[in-house]
């Protein structure tokens, strides 16, 4: 059966240059009702369109550009051109004002110094409307260059940016430590990649039982945490530390991705938890659909049958 594939599977599928090519030619066509589920679509308008729905439902939302890393200074400044941009539109637009950004995207495999220009210049255009951006933590390679890269910007005054911090790392706990110290505003997630046994914790239990002791951390001395899980365990887990320790929902949130798990984003909506929701969009959707397929692979038969239509 096509839902008994393996999540490594898709893992493959979403590199495939064949599919992408496949998906690139026909935009979000005959697809696109599926892969809408998960994308708001192939431009920041769409996007646009997807948040306003959302915060009509009384969720929080930020916007997630999905791009292919830089290879060279020239793309790096087009993609922070294309951030500065974004930003543009949606302060005209009216919505929640929060983004999330990939270093990737702007030259940290070229120069780190550019690409910490290049952020600079993001942090400028977002401070006078307001804006908070969050950086993505990408594969663990980059780990100390993204700390590094958000603690330069912090030493010089730049207080609208935040960081991801995966709990499978092994050091995730000193990590969160030191940006606590900061003041730093952390979304703990799990861990999105395939990471070497030196680097990551390789067993769901481990990381579910460091991602709640990471959790504790950042309710009792972290600054407005977010807590970033569709795992319905690990989200009752966490509202019953706050109860138990009169944290008020007020000082962290939950996230989670669009498209996923809905019931549980509107149950914790309801409950008067604030309750942000990442909106992926870009002509880079392929991929992104393609990992979120291995997370609920019964989706998969309709999409086959529909590219068979072609």
């Amino acid at each position: 059966m096509l839902s008994a594939l393996p999540r490594a599977t898709f893992t493959a599928l979403a590199g495939s240059p064949t599919l992408k090519r496949l998906a690139s030619r026909y935009a979000m066509g005959r697809a696109g009702r599926l892969a809408r589920r998960f994308v708001a679509g192939e431009t920041v308008s769409d996007a646009i369109d997807v948040a306003r729905g959302l915060e009509r439902d009384g969720f929080a939302v930020t916007l997630d550009l999905l791009a292919t890393s830089a290879r060279s200074s020239e793309q790096a400044t087009q993609a922070t051109r294309t951030y500065v941009e974004m930003i543009g539109e949606i302060e005209r637009a009216g919505i929640d004002r929060n983004i999330s950004v990939k270093l990737t995207q702007l030259g940290l495999d070229v120069d780190r110094a550019t690409c910490i220009d290049n952020l600079r210049r993001i942090l400028d255009a977002a401070t006078p409307g307001d804006f908070f951006v969050r950086i993505d933590m990408e594969r663990s390679r980059y780990t100390e260059h993204t700390l590094d890269a958000f603690e330069t910007l912090w030493s010089i005054g730049y207080r609208n940016v935040g960081v991801v911090m995966p709990s499978y790392l092994r050091r995730a706990e000193s990590y969160i430590r030191r940006l606590n110290t900061l003041g730093a505003r952390i979304r703990l997630v799990k861990g999105a990649y395939h990471e070497p046994r030196e680097v990551a914790l390789q067993q769901k239990a481990d990381v579910d039982a460091v991602f709640i002791e990471l959790m504790h951390l950042l309710l009792r001395e972290g600054t407005y945490p977010a807590i970033a899980t569709h795992d319905s365990a690990l989200v009752s887990a966490t509202r019953q530390f706050a109860a138990a320790n009169a944290i008020g929902p007020d000082t962290f949130e939950f996230q989670m991705m669009y498209g996923v798990r809905r019931d549980l984003q509107t149950s914790l909506s309801r409950a008067g938890h604030r309750l942000r929701v990442y909106v992926p969009f870009g002509q880079e959707w392929f991929p992104y659909f393609m990992r979120r397929l291995g997370e609920q692979p019964e989706h998969l038969g309709p999409l086959v049958r529909s590219l068979a239509s072609f």
